[in-house]
């Protein structure tokens, strides 16, 4: 009960800005802005080099980064004429804060499934091992 209200007190905590989150997560659910983050985590790229492995319009691959950079994942630069687009690291570390709480339980919960399933397995086999000598005794009495 202690380690679900100090959960429950820290998402209460990072909720405060539940509207930049909810951008996140909502850029995120986009498997197109996915793959363009990925790409801008290689480096920056220009909307035409952002374009090339989609068969999207460029209107449409503007649509995805205008999302992005709502959600605060991207922002536009500026080189010359070109308008190189770079990753966002801060936006992407709020995400992984809110998450971690909840990485860290389920991990915590697994690692408590492992261990019971290894100490059922000591006991079965502890006990498959003392049944084959019970039989050979009943069968020789």
């Amino acid at each position: 009960m202690y380690i679900a209200s100090r959960l429950y007190r820290r998402m209460a905590i990072i909720n405060s800005d539940a509207g930049r989150l909810d951008r996140a997560f909502s850029a995120l659910a986009d498997p197109t802005r996915r793959a363009i983050l990925a790409r801008l985590a290689v480096g920056d790229a220009t909307v035409s080099e952002l374009m090339a492995p989609f068969e999207l319009s460029q209107p449409t691959i503007s649509k995805h980064l205008k999302v992005l950079e709502d959600a605060g994942f991207i922002e536009r630069g500026r080189e010359a004429q070109r308008r190189p687009r770079r990753l966002v690291t801060a936006a992407l570390k709020e995400v992984a804060d809110w998450v971690e709480p909840f990485r860290r339980q389920w991990e915590a919960r697994l690692d408590n499934l492992d261990r019971h399933l290894e100490t059922m397995s000591k006991k079965e086999k502890q006990h498959a091992a003392k049944e084959p000598n019970s039989r050979r005794h009943r069968g020789r009495g």
